[in-house]
């Protein structure tokens, strides 16, 4: 059975730095190509954040480029977000996905499992 999880959102204030993590099973490292941390905000699209192939190459929103690391424990298959000098528009929900298969780009459109989201909330 498939599961993701996220963990690690709170509030932080302006120029501080948060880690998420996400948890996942029903995954291999061969059956993972693709994982991302995606936000979304009430009332808008939910957008892509970053994502990371299994060879660990990177992509980031410009928005968050500089500022965001995503990284991958394949030992364990857990995916983390390294988030320093957070600004108030960082504010969202963040949820982690998967996706089985090539290609793999920062849309959430073609992932195939989501986790229920980590509520991230940055103060002035």
């Amino acid at each position: 059975q498939v599961q993701l999880r996220e963990s690690g959102g709170g509030t932080v204030q302006a120029g501080g730095s948060m880690r998420l993590s996400c948890t996942v099973s029903g995954y291999s490292l061969y059956s993972m190509y693709c994982a991302g941390w995606f936000r979304q905000i009430p009332g808008k699209e939910r957008e892509g954040v970053a994502i990371i192939k299994n060879d660990d190459r990177p992509t980031y929103a410009a928005s968050v480029q500089g500022r965001f690391t995503i990284s991958r424990n394949n030992a364990d298959l857990t995916l983390y977000l390294q988030m320093d000098n957070l600004k108030p528009e960082d504010t969202a929900t963040y949820y982690c996905a998967a996706r089985r298969n090539y290609p793999c780009w920062l849309s959430p459109a073609g992932f195939d499992d989501w986790g229920r989201g980590t509520q991230v909330t940055v103060s002035q």
